[in-house]
């Protein structure tokens, strides 16, 4: 596991927590939203919600309890889904948990335009990788990201880091985006 000196440790807790509850459940599961909510605001305004969950320890203090969200709309990939997404102030940030197939960067430039050969391309590649990706954000600006190669399916290989994936990081920081619209 790689770790960087400018990681949120809530965050990152938050985000392996999510990546370890998934890797149980096997491969081939659909995309996942999470808000991110301060576990000791949980504690104060839902006590016996916290307590059944256990989140009512003194060492919960400062932590992000990940609270799922509904299926994402049928047909609809969480790319799309994200920018239609605005979060109300109680949340602290957000995570999602997306499976993907990944090219190496020597394909660059060869990957045709068409979405539908593009992915066909991807799946007939031979280097092609698949991999779990659970990314982060808070309203703090902080990020981070899990990602597991199904290749290499075990714990001590799950790669971490702020900024694995910058599209799907900066997909999930507009979510979080005050409305001016609001104001």
């Amino acid at each position: 596991m790689d770790y960087e000196l400018d990681v949120d440790p809530a965050l990152a807790a938050a985000v392996l927590e999510l990546e370890a509850h998934h890797a149980r459940a096997g491969w081939d599961q659909p995309a996942r939203l999470y808000a991110l909510v301060d576990t000791g605001h949980l504690v104060a305004q839902e006590p016996a919600l916290a307590a059944q969950l256990g989140l009512d320890a003194p060492a919960e203090q400062g932590s992000l309890t990940p609270v799922e969200q509904e299926d994402l709309p049928p047909g609809q990939e969480l790319e799309e889904v994200l920018p239609g997404i605005q979060w109300p102030g109680v949340v602290a940030g957000c995570a999602a948990m997306v499976e993907r197939l990944v090219l190496p960067p020597a394909v660059d430039g060869q990957v045709p335009e068409d979405p539908v050969a593009a992915a066909e391309f991807a799946r007939e590649h031979p280097d092609a990788e698949e991999v779990r990706i659970v990314a982060g954000v808070t309203r703090h600006g902080a990020s981070y990201c899990a990602l597991r190669m199904r290749s290499h399916d075990e714990d001590s290989a799950v790669m971490g880091g702020n900024d694995l994936v910058p599209g799907l990081i900066e997909l999930l920081r507009t979510t979080l985006l005050e409305d001016e619209t609001d104001e």
